[in-house]
């Protein structure tokens, strides 16, 4: 039954968008950015705080490196599909600020460390909170109107790139100056700051969907249960799921290596830290631009193009950070990786929530937070291993490889993509027309 107020399940108020989406989004696009700030503030000094710590050797603060960043992600691997399927059912407010403030208590803690073990330690429990992007994503999937939806994940897309280039800039800078444990207690401050904003402006009229289904029995529930899942199994959204994949297990490898990379390029340069996080915050600089003109880009041209496209550029700039022979080259080129960077995440994103239906949206963002958090495990290792192994230029051809390949399987799965798309749409209209 519908009437002019919406439906009782909420389906068709979501699709429309929540009354004042605007709003939540500007707050959960400010609360992004400090909350990235905070969060990636450490990763231009943290192989040397591993050195501070008692790690003195080159290969044991990039294996330490690569071992704590991968320990947060497998752990955020693990409790992002919970958290998912419990924003589904309690709102996706409430598991943003969770991320928020559990988080700003956990990267306070990491500037009291006294042993790396501690530090790992933190780590884990950092991933088991947090999952604030994934929270974000779910909140303004289901607030803004479709027709917006590209645009609305591309601004919350251009707070974590912006956020995640100024935080290296921020980390390095400050750790040069005051230190690494204040630089911790200052990160932790900004995920507080985030968290306030984000409770007191975002919105969210949280309707929990009917499930009928849950209390049905035996095999009609369990053939509901795989009707309502089907679209986790078409091939494309599992290509999306793919891509979301190895963007993030390429981004997370270059994190623990970037740092040591620019420290072999500029061995006798007294402030490596900064650099560092300069060569690392140009590519989010660039992406945080890139991120909110390529959102609307793909709402007028299609989403798929955009993504297809981005993989290409991205595979193609990581190619020749093979061969460079100054930090200042290398930042370039990572400037023009965020261009296309820009893209991948926001299209990504917006192509899997116009595969999902809108009630099960907060559990597939806890799905890609999951398989992001999965390719941010892998990720550090590889890089690691990769970097000690081969050393670190073998790492970019390694990368630029692996997103070309990515980008031809998107481009072939391209009708695979549109015949979803069109089923999820009329599955949606038969809902609203019993």
């Amino acid at each position: 039954m519908t009437s002019d107020s919406g439906r009782a399940d909420g389906l068709e108020d979501l699709d429309a968008g929540q009354p004042g989406w605007n709003v939540t989004l500007y707050a959960v696009w400010a609360g992004q950015l400090l909350a990235l700030i905070g969060f990636s503030s450490r990763v231009p000094f943290l192989p040397f705080y591993l050195g501070d710590l008692g790690v003195g050797d080159v290969s044991g603060q990039a294996l330490w490196s690569g071992a704590i960043n991968a320990a947060g992600a497998a752990a955020m691997a693990i409790t992002a599909p919970i958290w998912g399927l419990l924003a589904d059912r309690y709102g996706r407010k409430p598991m943003l600020l969770r991320g928020l403030f559990g988080g700003a208590g956990v990267v306070v803690m990491m500037g009291f460390a006294n042993a790396p073990w501690q530090l790992l330690g933190l780590r884990v429990l950092e991933g088991m909170l947090t999952g604030t992007v994934a929270a974000a994503t779910a909140l303004i999937a289901t607030s803004a109107p479709k027709q917006r939806l590209g645009y609305a994940l591309g601004m919350v897309q251009t707070a974590v790139f912006a956020g995640a280039a100024a935080g290296p800039l921020f980390g390095g800078y400050a750790y040069d100056r005051i230190g690494p444990r204040a630089t911790f207690v200052l990160a932790g401050a900004m995920l507080f700051c985030s968290g306030v904003t984000v409770a007191m402006l975002a919105r969210e009229r949280f309707t929990r969907v009917a499930t009928h289904a849950m209390t049905d029995e035996g095999h009609g529930r369990w053939q509901r249960f795989r009707t309502s899942s089907a679209f986790l199994f078409t091939a494309a959204m599992l290509t999306m799921l793919g891509a979301i994949f190895v963007v993030r297990l390429i981004a997370m490898a270059m994190q623990p290596i970037i740092p040591l990379f620019v420290q072999q390029l500029s061995p006798h340069d007294p402030h490596v830290a900064t650099v560092a996080g300069i060569v690392l915050g140009s590519a989010g600089f660039t992406s945080a631009f890139a991120a909110a003109y390529l959102g609307r880009l793909g709402d007028r041209t299609g989403h798929r193009r955009v993504l297809a496209i981005s993989l290409v550029g991205a595979g193609l700039v990581y190619l020749p950070m093979a061969v460079v022979r100054d930090p200042w080259q290398l930042a370039l080129l990572q400037a023009l990786m965020g261009v296309a960077a820009g893209g991948l995440i926001p299209s990504a994103n917006a192509l899997i929530a116009h595969l999902t239906p809108l009630e099960r949206r907060g559990a597939i963002f806890g799905l890609t937070a999951a398989i992001s958090a999965v390719g941010g495990f892998v990720g550090p290792l590889a890089g690691a291993f990769l970097a000690t192994g081969l050393g670190f230029r073998a790492t970019f051809i390694a990368s630029g490889t692996l997103l070309l390949t990515v980008a031809a399987m998107v481009i072939w799965s391209q009708g695979a993509v549109e015949s979803s798309g069109r089923g999820v749409e009329e599955s949606r209209r038969r809902k609203m027309a019993t």
